[in-house]
């Protein structure tokens, strides 16, 4: 950006940590203002947290200076939130050309948002949380087959009784959604001796050795790999075509007493025949960080089922997500500057959702 252009606007719409708001500013001084006031964010939750506490309500005063910051911005980071009852904050930014999102999975919220045929740029924070959902699926097959449950029960009740576990080598690990997230479940699989298979995507051409698995099944095997596999993990994007897609069939096809982990979306299941397969046993264990309806009801029937594992939409949240998220945001503002929009990385296809 030459020295007599106008000042690229940031805008930082979600809380952020002020150390991570420097390392932004520190990308080109001369040429980026970033407005970042926390007093018109809501307070956080727990680290990382994008959203804030429930309810929060700007005074008269602060919601036209946050109005007045959309106003003028060209980039912000993350989609704002709107407050209860008004729009969302987006209709609010006429002059945005670039969004960095905290999520990956922002597909149905650019639809939603009527952005999908727009020139908006929208990159996002793939590849941040594929190391902390790695570690929560192999969490819950390593608490499922060690029999963490029963290791606990038997601290408590002060008793000592050797006994035979079960382990995780020799078993099939099968991945619907081999992205960032999916490929790390894959690698942590085979260093735990498992078999590693993967569901390959309609008109992908990616293969099995490039993906670092045993085998990859065509998208219309699906059932035949869910037959053959003992543990069964979703991190697919949600688009129109994987909506539902593990559905009652699907749950019937899979191995008796399969462990199902789930860290895409709740929307690509059937949540009651998930809900029927664990109370049968024909489901041996589920490890969940999605739900159809979040937060998840208190009269879910989940809650109660022994065989579950419940994360409320957390597993992917860890103290190193908004530094990650800005190493990505600050390599894309030196390349946005330098009009090298084609090197940006993590750019969303709008077209496609993911």
């Amino acid at each position: 950006m030459s020295q007599s252009s106008e000042k690229l606007r940031i805008f930082i719409t979600s809380p952020l940590e002020a150390e991570h708001v420097e390392r932004i500013r520190s990308v080109a001084p001369a040429d980026v203002e970033v407005v970042h006031e926390p007093d018109l964010l809501p307070p956080t939750r727990y680290i990382a947290d994008h959203k804030g506490v429930e309810g929060f309500q700007r005074s008269e005063t602060q919601e036209q200076q946050w109005r007045r910051h959309l106003a003028d911005a060209q980039v912000l980071w993350d989609f704002p939130v709107a407050a209860p009852g008004q729009h969302h904050g987006l209709a609010l930014a006429p002059n945005v050309r670039w969004v960095q999102t905290t999520s990956s999975g922002v597909g149905q919220l650019v639809k939603g948002l009527g952005i999908q045929g727009s020139e908006v740029l929208v990159t996002t924070a793939r590849g941040v949380h594929a190391g902390p959902l790695a570690e929560f699926v192999l969490m819950a097959l390593l608490n499922h087959y060690r029999d963490l449950p029963h290791l606990q029960a038997e601290k408590n009740r002060r008793h000592w009784a050797r006994y035979g576990g079960d382990g995780l080598e020799g078993k099939t690990l099968a991945v619907i959604g081999a992205g960032s997230v999916g490929r790390r479940v894959l690698d942590m699989g085979r260093a735990f001796g498992m078999r590693t298979v993967f569901l390959g995507r309609p008109g992908a051409t990616v293969t099995a050795a490039e993906i670092g698995a045993d085998h990859m099944y065509p998208p219309g095997d699906m059932h035949a790999m869910l037959a053959a596999s003992d543990a069964v993990v979703l991190s697919m994007p949600h688009t129109p075509e994987t909506e539902g897609l593990i559905d009652a069939a699907a749950m019937a096809a899979m191995k008796r007493g399969c462990v199902f982990v789930n860290v895409a979306r709740g929307a690509v299941v059937d949540e009651p025949a998930l809900v029927s397969a664990l109370e049968t046993g024909h489901l041996g264990f589920a490890a969940l960080d999605v739900f159809a309806v979040e937060p998840l009801p208190g009269d879910s029937r989940l809650w109660d089922l022994p065989n579950v594992l419940i994360s409320p939409h957390s597993a992917s949240t860890v103290a190193r997500e908004n530094e990650l998220i800005t190493d990505i945001f600050c390599r894309n503002l030196d390349r946005y500057l330098g009009g090298r929009i084609d090197e940006m990385e993590n750019v969303l296809d709008k077209a496609r959702m993911y």
